[in-house]
């Protein structure tokens, strides 16, 4: 379906989210589509994109070789999941998501979940980590249909710890109220920061095998690459 032939965003990202297509193909359909609907959001978008590419936003986060920082963050039902645990029994990707309320966040999940069995079956594990409070992580688990845990960054400060959260900026904030985005509901306070959309696979060591960082959130890592990466980081071995 051309995305000229979406009445609603709704519309678009239901058939994008459930498209059997790569995670890139549904994500650039529902980012056409969106464009088409709402050019000018799309256009701020395209801003804050340009904006934090020139300024190398992500500069400090870890990168292939680095340690990956530790974590004990709560899951989507309060248990604490750390790092050491999810690296005992074999590699681990780990995903950082802007939050349940994000339609690229959602179709990347549902494509995450899609290959959640194939991940665990070979002793690999995956966990998001999102800024929002628990109830809301577990309404993006709920939605994607993805069984591993959704962590809550609260107030990004994992995020921000590896320099990965960002101030949205006035006009990106507007946008996001003008669509129903309540991020201080979402996350407990009022900084409108956000976490960049990143993947890091991690092998047993806490070394990282790959990273993909794109300030571009509307791009996410390919799931074959993410697969690839996890076999790279098993043969690694702790």
């Amino acid at each position: 379906m051309p995305e000229t032939q979406f009445e609603t965003l709704e519309d678009a990202f239901a058939y994008c989210r459930d498209l059997d297509a790569s995670l890139a193909e549904r994500l650039r359909l529902f980012s056409d589509a969106s464009r088409a609907l709402h050019p000018e959001g799309q256009d701020v978008v395209d801003g804050l994109a340009e904006r934090l590419r020139a300024s190398d936003a992500w500069a400090a986060a870890p990168a292939p070789g680095d340690l990956m920082p530790k974590f004990a963050l709560p899951d989507e039902t309060g248990h604490i999941v750390r790092l050491d645990d999810l690296l005992e029994s074999g590699p681990a990707a780990i995903t950082f998501h802007r939050g349940h309320w994000c339609p690229y966040c959602r179709i990347s999940t549902r494509a995450l979940a899609e290959v959640q069995d194939q991940i665990a079956s070979e002793g690999a594990s995956i966990v998001a980590i999102t800024p929002e409070r628990e109830a809301y992580g577990a309404r993006l688990k709920s939605d994607s249909g993805i069984r591993y845990p959704v962590l809550a960054d609260v107030d990004n400060g994992y995020a921000l710890s590896i320099g990965l959260a960002i101030f949205v900026g006035a006009q990106v904030e507007a946008v996001m109220r003008q669509a129903g985005r309540d991020l201080p509901s979402y996350q407990g306070n009022d900084g409108w920061l956000l976490p960049i959309p990143a993947t890091f696979v991690v092998a047993q060591n806490r070394q990282v095998v790959t990273r993909f960082i794109d300030p571009d959130y509307r791009r996410r890592m390919a799931v074959d690459d993410l697969l690839r990466a996890l076999n790279l980081a098993r043969s690694r071995g702790a």
